[in-house]
């Protein structure tokens, strides 16, 4: 691993300092204690004389000063219940400005999306004449991409509801959709804002049905082809496979190709123009925004799913096997485990997820409720320090301890350093997302560009505090690590290798690095 490490790290690095940054690449085997977790206890974290900043580390993005300061008056019961209640509570106002400023948070997704298909149809008539129209079609839904991850990343930076913004991150992943599809670029910010964000701390059920009826979603898994004699089974597949029960949880093929009957006609219009209804179906056509039910397309025939008779009625069918799906204890068993994964071990035991399937059902979805049962359970706490953290919280939580109360104005680096490491927000080609377990993202090629962002955000990144296009007004500020009372404090409770390899750091941009590379950095 010594060997693989960059030039640009290994200036004067001292030998104990690289050993101590190459182990975090194999760490301590953690083991995990199969338990049967108790009812939910109010004040269980405080009980459990949990760690402060091992517990801010895995229910926000990142600790800092100001969330530490926050549990500190709150108590960490207290400071968890409302991080589950996701109250809304303003952004700085400089971050607030920068967001309002975008398209994406101007322009209603109708608009937008119906001018971009004007656009697109234009630049298309030029096709072989001039090309110019069709690299500004293209180059704008890439900005209108950007400026989603964007907000997102601010957000998970800024936002006094962290919490909200780890779950609204976790469904993003779960309900995955590709930026490469058609144009859907410029539909993830609507549907992370309208579809995602608003349910991410509420009712399961809301949730799906949300995303089922977004357009980005029924463009990217094809539904907008999906018609009565044509049948397209993509998003039917997807939906019980990837979104709510999971493979090998009893569904048939014959289940997929049911469900499919039931999408069809629920699609995507860009035009401004309504389709021709049959007389006698015009009352069922459904048109809000570029989403469409058109009943010409809809296969009115009775369907069988799971064993449950659904009457052929057009897009009411929908919202019925919306409920039985988000019902099924394999959708409990299959929601919970993933949420096991992200916020407690690779491998949670089955009396946990048990534990939480059981509440989701109780609760009939209640995302707050089964993450509260999580949280309290012996095997969350004990599992506190030793998550693997994925590119996206690394990248974030690293920003947000060394840039604790300074407004960044571009968030480019940060989606540079991001997709350097592998986590492009929406570049997950596959519909399944981005894997949260340590085997994808502990390798050495991993840490070594890890490395590589540590000694960029160490050093201070211009990049974080220039407007493009503006000359800056006065030097950039630095890090807040080798500095601040709160990190020092922090880094007395890593392990003995660290703290020499920080001793021994000759500048504070050194110091800085050492400390975002260290092992205990790594994970939360």
């Amino acid at each position: 691993m010594i060997s693989k490490l960059p030039q640009t790290l290994r200036w004067t690095l001292p030998l104990s300092a690289v050993l101590v940054l190459a182990s975090c690449s194999n760490p301590p085997r953690q083991t995990s204690q199969v338990v049967t977790p108790a009812a939910p206890v109010s004040h269980a974290l405080e009980a459990a004389h949990v760690d402060p900043e091992k517990l801010l580390n895995r229910i926000t993005w990142g600790a800092n000063s100001t969330s530490s300061q926050q549990l500190q008056i709150l108590g960490m019961d207290r400071y968890l219940d409302q991080q589950l209640r996701g109250q809304t509570t303003p952004l700085p106002a400089a971050i607030q400005a920068q967001i309002d400023s975008m398209t994406i948070a101007q322009r209603p997704l109708d608009k937008l999306m119906i001018d971009m298909e004007t656009r697109r149809i234009t630049a298309e008539q030029q096709k072989g004449v001039d090309d110019t129209l069709r690299k500004e079609y293209q180059q704008e839904l890439t900005r209108l991409a950007r400026e989603a991850a964007t907000r997102s990343l601010l957000r998970a930076v800024y936002s006094p509801n962290q919490l909200q913004e780890q779950m609204t991150w976790f469904w993003m992943n779960h309900f995955n959709i590709h930026n490469a599809k058609h144009n859907v670029r410029a539909m993830l910010g609507d549907f992370e804002e309208r579809a995602i964000r608003p349910n991410a701390l509420g009712n399961f059920r809301d949730l799906l049905r949300a995303t089922v009826f977004h357009p980005a979603m029924l463009r990217y898994l094809d539904n907008e082809h999906n018609a009565a004699n044509r049948i397209n089974e993509n998003y039917a597949r997807e939906l019980m496979e990837l979104h709510t029960m999971g493979v090998g949880s009893g569904y048939t093929q014959g289940d997929v190709q049911e469900l499919a009957r039931v999408l069809t006609g629920v699609g995507v219009n860009q035009s401004t123009d309504s389709p021709r209804v049959k007389a006698e179906l015009q009352r069922l056509y459904v048109r809000q925004g570029i989403f469409e039910f058109n009943p010409n397309r809809h296969d009115f025939g009775d369907k069988t799913i799971l064993g449950k008779n659904i009457r052929g009625r057009g897009l009411a069918e929908v919202d019925e096997i919306i409920n039985t799906l988000s019902r099924q204890p394999a959708t409990a068993q299959f929601i919970s485990r993933k949420l096991a994964i992200y916020f407690v071990s690779d491998m949670p035991s089955d009396g946990l997820v048990n534990h939480m399937a059981q509440r989701f059902l109780q609760s009939d979805g209640n995302i707050p409720a089964v993450l509260r049962s999580m949280f309290d359970s012996p095997e969350f706490i004990a599992s506190l320090g030793g998550k693997f953290k994925d590119p996206m919280h690394y990248v974030i939580s690293s920003v947000r301890l060394a840039y604790d109360g300074t407004t960044i104005v571009n968030a480019a680096p940060m989606l540079n350093w991001v997709n350097m490491l592998g986590e492009q927000p929406n570049g997950r080609q596959t519909p399944d997302g981005y894997s949260m377990t340590e085997s994808a993202w502990a390798s050495p090629g991993q840490m070594t560009v890890r490395f590589d962002v540590a000694k960029a955000i160490g050093n201070g990144s211009p990049g974080l505090f220039k407007i493009e296009n503006q000359t800056p007004q006065e030097r950039p500020p630095q890090p807040a690590l080798a500095n601040s009372a709160y990190v020092k404090n922090w880094a007395k409770n890593f392990s003995q290798g660290t703290q020499q390899a920080l001793t021994q750091a000759s500048s504070a941009q050194e110091w800085n690095a050492f400390f975002l590379a260290a092992p205990e950095m790594m994970r939360r």
